[in-house]
């Protein structure tokens, strides 16, 4: 029910009440950080003048380095001072946008006094500093806004949990100190405030949601009794944006112990890591790290191999069908990517304790200075472990014993004499010290020219030394892809390792792709973290202890190797997990469903949260893509109407470019700031993306991996690059079912389909995806190819 006008003018004048104080706090603070500047340029100008500089004796030096200390303690003062300013200024700076956007009045059991609590993304206090004219959302109290409605209702504070009575929620939309709207609400956000939001164009950058929040995101942002929290839901259910509000909310509770370093957000690709970058900082926080599995494998991986991308063994896959070994390397990413195959690389490990571990010959200067042999039969005479990392240790202090000795025989050794001769003059002037110093030292005379040889045959034979026992040390003495190599040289040997039920049926093939790809010295995406993931079991797992957080979005697109690296890499974190199986778009992904992710750290520590409704797509753009879905009736639209998608035929291919190219005018008239040409491939796009640009003096732009920001206009972007990504508009260049027609490109089309906010074109050349047909015909607008 809608508050009445007294109470409407009574708020009305609270918000500008509120707004006089910000402006306040920001002349005040204004104010406070010039000065301050001042005086760090004056301390930063003026240091040493400060500072007594004696070296006389050592009370003096005592003296100097506390006067020293002294200076740089009071400059290091002021600019956390000048910083601390600088950052509220921002805060406030935010807060004058829209000063708050909820408040509830909560009533304590026991209590007379009832609590009037206005929420905004950030806390402000009054002249006193008493009191809170603004709570931030992630306060405790402020959780009451988000779960409950008009009636009993409690919240968790550190001390335990307070229960009481919400006897109002309210919810306000303030622009420029000017109050919109405001309404009272029950349980959930208004769909008034909903409408408003969502109603809007989408931009370059995702929005922060806190004025929206829904009572199931609630339960995803302030989880943090769990190791595992998986979140699933539907395509515009709002994963990604409550995962980032979790972020904020934990940085602000545990703001003494956890800082934005110690969080990381693997995301499906680099333009992605852009679009969610303007969140965290809208809300006063620094942004946690973010990267993509990928960067994480080229960094450990690009010096030994040449490492395909997610990207390019998409296109492959969506584009080599028919072609010699197209079956076979399906089959290699599947198995790859299966848990059957982890447990492969497990036994294989085991099999590597007792025999089968590929070592390479030291060698210097092209000779073998110990052999490969020589390595393995000490490292399996080692019987007192069986684990292969502290054996490879003890092989490695015994190989640095024995470069020393060998090194130690090489020294008059006629090579030696060849690179003295070619050491540089800087070598010879190092020489020429050491000498002068040790003739300073003796007292009798000696051979000053064999003395001098010596130095400079040391030096020779210590760098070497160095060098050799550098790459021990790295344990480059391990021939790890000749290691991998053997698990496929032989397809019966693995066979029987896999047994013959779990084995894929294409086997030996699979095997030979593999062998051929590691002798050209290229590494498969599938066999990507396979490889790594050996490597570590073999060498013993990097880890980094310092992060405390690690979220997965696109979690659909993950295998059970990739969790199971993640969960060995940073064994201190809790992890979320976000996704959607209906987007599972990729041949490795091979997560048949969420279930498979209990076991990684046990179900007592697990919870799995599952969104049905979907805020993203107008309802007839939802009724219209929820067809497409076998278990699509589960997902609910959220009530925004909208104009239903359209399904056109194109004669060929001048007429879809025509078509197209009038349909980009129309919607830049009707003022859409983000519009989408989707294309199946990279190929595509490219062709798409010449054809139009010669049609339209709309300026196109072309996304491919490389892509490193996402910006508003018309972009011709692969559907496997638009995930997690929206748009105001959304066309399909080709949903034909020469493009769209395989089963497995069912969810490629669903996800393609589902960027849309408020307008989806769908263009045929031919008959349309059987998945259009498979849909309510009522749901979208048929169109026939004849142009107007």
């Amino acid at each position: 029910m809608s508050a009445d006008r007294a109470e409407r003018q009574e708020e009305q004048q609270r918000v500008q009440r509120v707004m006089r104080m910000i402006r306040t706090n920001i002349d005040q603070l204004s104010l406070r950080t010039g000065d301050i500047k001042e005086q760090v340029v004056d301390i930063r100008k003026h240091f040493w003048d400060e500072v007594t500089i004696d070296r006389g004796s050592t009370d003096d030096i005592v003296e100097t380095y506390i006067s020293v200390k002294q200076q740089a303690e009071l400059l290091s003062e002021r600019e956390r001072s000048h910083r601390h300013a600088a950052q509220q200024i921002v805060k406030l700076s935010r807060l004058q946008q829209s000063p708050y956007f909820g408040r509830i009045d909560f009533k304590e059991d026991g209590s007379d006094e009832q609590d009037i609590v206005y929420l905004g993304i950030a806390s402000l206090l009054d002249e006193t500093g008493d009191r809170f004219l603004v709570y931030d959302w992630r306060a405790p109290i402020s959780s009451l806004y988000y779960d409950y409605g008009p009636g009993p209702a409690a919240y968790e504070t550190p001390s335990g949990k307070i229960e009481g009575t919400l006897e109002l929620k309210r919810q306000f939309v303030i622009r420029a100190g000017e109050l919109e709207l405001m309404f009272d609400t029950g349980l959930t956000i208004g769909d008034e405030i909903l409408q408003q939001v969502l109603g809007k164009g989408a931009d370059n950058q995702m929005k922060n949601i806190v004025a929206t929040i829904q009572r199931e995101q609630n339960r995803i942002i302030r989880n943090d009794e769990n190791r595992l929290l998986i979140v699933s839901g539907p395509a515009g259910s709002g994963k990604t944006s409550a995962a980032l509000q979790r972020v904020a909310y934990l940085l602000y509770k545990y703001r003494h112990m956890l800082s934005a370093d110690q969080i990381v957000l693997f995301s499906p690709n680099p333009m992605f890591n852009r679009y969610v970058s303007t969140v965290l900082p809208e809300l006063g926080e620094e942004n946690m790290q973010q990267t993509t599995f990928q960067d994480y494998l080229e960094h450990r991986l690009s010096q030994t191999f040449r490492v395909e991308d997610p990207f390019d063994q998409m296109e492959y896959v969506l584009t080599a069908e028919g072609e010699p070994g197209y079956d076979a390397r399906i089959g290699s990413i599947t198995f790859k990517s299966s848990a059957a195959f982890l447990d492969v690389i497990q036994s294989y490990r085991t099999e590597l304790e007792s025999r089968g571990l590929v070592f390479k010959d030291i060698k210097l200067r092209g000779r073998v200075l110990i052999p490969a042999s020589e390595i393995s039969d000490k490292f399996y005479s080692i019987t007192t472990t069986t684990k292969l990392s502290p054996r490879i240790h003890v092989v490695v202090e015994w190989l640095l014993e024995r470069l020393e000795t060998i090194m130690h025989a090489e020294r008059n050794k006629p090579w030696v004499q060849e690179e003295v001769e070619l050491l540089d003059p800087e070598d010879y002037q190092k020489a020429f010290k050491q000498l002068r110093r040790e003739r300073r030292k003796r007292q009798g005379a000696f051979n000053e020219g064999q003395r001098e040889s010596d130095l400079l045959r040391e030096l020779v034979i210590r760098r070497h030394t160095l060098r050799l026992a550098s790459r021990v040390k790295k344990l480059r003495f391990i021939d790890l892809p000749a290691t991998y190599r053997r698990l496929f040289a032989d397809s019966d040997t693995l066979l029987e390792m896999i047994g013959e039920e779990a084995a894929p049926s294409l086997l030996p093939e699979i095997c030979k792709f593999t062998v051929e790809k590691l002798d050209q010295g290229e590494l498969a995406y599938e066999d990507a973290t396979p490889y790594l993931y050996l490597q570590e079991l073999i060498e013993g797992f990097q880890i980094n202890m310092n992060i405390m957080h690690v979220f997965v979005d696109e979690a659909q697109d993950y295998t059970p190797f990739q969790y199971e690296f993640l969960k060995k890499l940073f064994p201190r974190s809790r992890m979320t997990v976000l996704g959607d199986l209906n987007q599972a778009i990729y041949a490795h992904s091979a997560l048949p469903e969420f279930e498979v992710l209990l076991g990684l750290y046990g179900e007592a520590v697990t919870e799995t949260i599952a969104l049905t409704r979907t805020y993203r797509s107008t309802r007839p753009i939802v009724e219209f893509t929820r067809g497409m879905l076998a278990d699509g009736g589960l997902i609910e639209p959220f009530n925004r109407d909208g104009e239903k998608p359209t399904v056109t035929a194109a004669e060929d291919y001048a007429d879809l470019h025509a078509k197209i190219a009038d349909r980009l005018h129309d919607l830049q008239h009707e003022g859409f700031r983000t519009t989408a040409v989707i294309c199946k491939t990279a190929k595509e796009c490219a062709e798409a993306f010449a054809a139009l640009s010669s049609l339209t003096d709309i300026p196109l732009r072309l996304i491919s991996k490389d892509s490193a920001a996402f910006e508003t206009g018309v972009v011709v972007i692969p559907s496997y690059l638009a995930k997690g990504i929206e748009f105001d508009a959304v066309i399909i260049y080709d949903g034909s079912g020469n493009k769209y027609g395989r089963e497995r490109e069912r969810k490629l089309f669903y996800t393609a389909c589902t960027r849309a906010m408020h307008r989806l074109d769908v263009y045929c050349m031919g008959e349309p995806s059987p998945f259009i047909a498979m849909t309510d015909p009522t749901t979208y607008t048929s169109l026939p190819a004849q142009r107007e």
